[in-house]
């Protein structure tokens, strides 16, 4: 997709009840577990408009900077401005990825640059519908005129001799207001538990995405998160963890 603007379309018939939940949750405790049935109702997705969603993770890239600690990771990003108000979505020209101070120990300040994302995955539906839920979630934290959105889709694989390190960082902030990590698939995989803390370390949720569409949700302002490495349940074949993190901050 080029360069402009665009809106985040509404999910017909999405249901009211799953994005209250979701705001509630995340003005209280900070965190919030949208089980599959919600999460695709409120995407308007169907089974061939996910299978279609799901058919980039084919394509992303290495993520040479993973690699280097032993991590074989793939992935993509786009970054976003979404006006609250309008629901204007723009994709904003590639750029590197910097992480602020204070959050990821490997990457502070660390100018990464990777493959932008396709432009069908750009202008994806079930992706812009993804935002434009998110969006009106993370109004239950704040309220921009426009939010940084920045799209992250991870293909994270293990075999029997390692490599599977979703967060080979630990326990970490993003240094957002949001964030948010969608399970697009799994396969061959055990592990990949997902925890948020409290910025003292005390548990607060601690999940394995496990179906397609379950949508886990943090404020990240006032929480921490990692994820447990993934491994094959064969060790003959490799295992794949695939996921969609979304971030969203004031900007």
């Amino acid at each position: 997709m080029d360069t402009g603007t665009a809106s985040t379309p509404p999910a017909d018939g999405a249901p009211a009840g799953a994005e209250s939940a979701a705001r509630a949750a995340l003005a209280g405790t900070g965190v919030h577990l949208m089980p599959p049935r919600g999460a695709l109702a409120c995407l308007g997705a169907d089974a061939a408009s996910w299978a279609g969603f799901a058919a980039h993770w084919a394509d992303l890239t290495q993520d040479a900077y993973a690699a280097r600690r032993g991590t074989r990771r793939l992935r993509r990003y786009g970054h976003f401005s979404l006006a609250t108000g309008t629901g204007e979505l723009r994709l904003l020209p590639p750029t590197g990825f910097v992480q602020p101070d204070g959050t990821n120990p490997l990457y502070t300040s660390v100018d990464r640059r990777f493959d932008p994302l396709t432009d069908g995955f750009a202008a994806d539906p079930v992706l812009l519908r993804l935002i434009g839920l998110l969006g009106r979630v993370a109004g239950a934290l704040d309220s921009p005129e426009r939010w940084s959105v920045k799209v992250h889709p991870f293909r994270v694989v293990a075999t029997a001799d390692g490599g599977g390190e979703p967060t080979p960082e630990g326990r970490h902030r993003d240094g957002v207001t949001l964030v948010s990590s969608l399970l697009v698939g799994r396969g061959n995989a055990t592990g990949g538990e997902s925890t948020v803390y409290t910025p003292e370390g005390g548990e607060i949720l601690s999940v394995t995405l496990r179906e397609p569409a379950s949508l886990l949700l943090s404020d990240d302002r006032r929480t921490l998160h990692g994820v447990s490495p993934v491994r094959p349940v064969d060790p003959a074949r490799p295992a794949h963890r695939d996921v969609l993190v979304t971030t969203f901050a004031p900007g």
